[in-house]
């Protein structure tokens, strides 16, 4: 039932910034339906609607326009005569005598009024979810968010309407709003774009069968343009999902100001002209599934984690960092073979470093907190573990460092290792070892977890100088 609180600060601020005094009903007939509904190809797919409940021998694409605004009309009497279920009131339960049905969702067993005004209301606002990676939509309830996507409607509904794109998927306004949110308030948001930009930028991908479809965008991108545009702020937003079975999450957080501040320590650690030209690259590596962000009672860090980060926590291992070989060319290889080969090892040695800036930018950020000390201190200590394993003969100190100091499971563990270290390190080292062990032993359980991962990744990362 959100759905009719979003629909309606929508129109109090679309009213408000075109100078319109739009009711609900007004709005929905003069403008919602004209774009969503008055063309062969919809922009929205109510299940069970009057728009999508066909007589025999109709087809949504071959309807007549007198046809559609005979739906239209179906719909205006339904809810005139009262109805409430989810077919006429989006967010509603499914029409049940006694109880909600199954495949409700985004409803509450309090008693909410729903006049008409709250009907047309609710549909407006089934127009402006936003579809995120994980099968969830996200409603915001803030006027500018909703203006954008408003203009984001116009787009979309060109695109359907033009002749070049013809099998662009209709439908699926909600994937769209994500995408169109994430380019509008992304840096690379210029007003003279066409299809073919947004296609350039992988917003759109293209089956066997020539069909245009609409990427889901990833929620972390989504989150860290948005830090552009709310920088100090925490949003609610609402997380559901509408389809065979409905879901509701529920209100949950959005911590933009930490989305910063994974991009200043990015820029602290790596240099800001790095993190310009990654940007895409390390902002799609951030982020744990949806569902498993929102279980964390908020959007913020911990949400943040990068992907597939989790490993190293539970199995102690270390990643190869290592510089690629660069390729030579073979007897007999063609250049264009030679060529390819080069590329993919530039790829991979592309890919290690995006990934390894990825973890390194999160774990510093968990860790920190406001220590900006701790920002290339692990890199100190890296450097002279490598300096103690080189200058030892066998590969006691390798293993020492590798099977018990760097994967150890606790402080005390670590600690004990750190002590065998101490005995031979270099006299230059001897005050950082020490001072290791001073803030090793008075870290909680949980930064200690974040810091012996992020000295494994630094550890690791220093072989490339060897």
């Amino acid at each position: 039932m959100i759905s009719m609180t979003i629909g309606r600060t929508f129109l109090t601020a679309f009213n408000k910034k075109y100078n319109k005094s739009y009711t609900s009903k007004q709005f929905f007939e003069t403008v919602f339906f004209e774009l969503f509904f008055n063309h062969p190809k919809y922009m929205l797919w109510q299940t069970n609607s009057p728009f999508v409940q066909m007589k025999k021998g109709q087809k949504p694409h071959l309807l007549r326009e007198e046809d559609r605004i005979e739906k239209l009309n179906n719909l205006a009497e339904k809810i005139t005569t009262g109805d409430r279920d989810a077919s006429i009131a989006i967010g509603f339960p499914a029409s049940e005598a006694n109880e909600f049905a199954t495949t409700s969702g985004l409803v509450s067993d309090i008693d909410i009024p729903a006049d008409e005004f709250g009907i047309y209301d609710s549909w407006i606002g089934a127009g402006l979810g936003i579809g995120v990676s994980g099968g969830y939509c996200i409603f915001f309830n803030d006027p500018e968010i909703l203006l954008t996507l408003y203009d984001g409607w116009q787009v979309y509904r060109g695109f359907l309407n033009e002749n070049s794109i013809d099998k662009l998927a209709p439908n699926k306004i909600n994937t769209w709003n994500g995408q169109w949110l994430n380019y509008y308030h992304g840096k690379k948001f210029r007003k003279g774009f066409d299809f073919g930009v947004l296609d350039n930028m992988k917003m759109f991908s293209h089956d066997k069968q020539g069909n245009i479809l609409i990427n889901t965008v990833k929620w972390s991108q989504l989150f860290f343009n948005l830090s552009s545009k709310f920088p100090d702020q925490t949003l609610m937003g609402y997380l559901y999902s509408l389809g065979q079975t409905n879901k509701t999450i529920g209100f949950i957080p959005f911590h933009f100001q930490q989305a910063r501040r994974i991009k200043d320590f990015y820029k602290i650690l790596f240099g800001k002209n790095n993190a310009i030209k990654d940007s895409r690259a390390y902002e799609e590596m951030f982020g744990i599934h949806i569902k498993r962000a929102c279980e964390l009672g908020a959007i913020g860090l911990h949400a943040l984690q990068p992907k597939d980060l989790k490993k190293y926590f539970k199995q102690g291992k270390t990643p190869n960092f290592k510089k690629t070989a660069i390729p030579v060319l073979k007897k007999g290889e063609s250049a264009e073979d030679f060529q390819t080969r080069k590329q993919k090892a530039s790829n991979k040695e592309y890919e290690k470093v995006i990934l390894f800036r990825t973890y390194k930018t999160w774990l510093v950020a968990m860790l920190t907190k406001n220590k900006e000390d701790m920002l290339d201190y692990t890199e100190k200590i890296a450097r002279a573990l490598h300096e103690y394993r080189e200058d030892g003969r066998k590969t006691d100190r390798k293993n020492l460092i590798e099977k018990e100091l760097l994967i150890a499971a606790s402080r005390k563990k670590f600690i004990d290792a750190l002590a065998v270290v101490i005995k031979d390190v270099q006299s230059e080292y001897l005050e950082i070892i020490r001072e290791l062990k001073k803030r090793v032993h008075l870290m909680t359980s949980e930064d200690f977890a974040y810091f012996v991962v992020l000295l494994r990744f630094d550890y690791a990362y220093e072989e490339r100088n060897i």
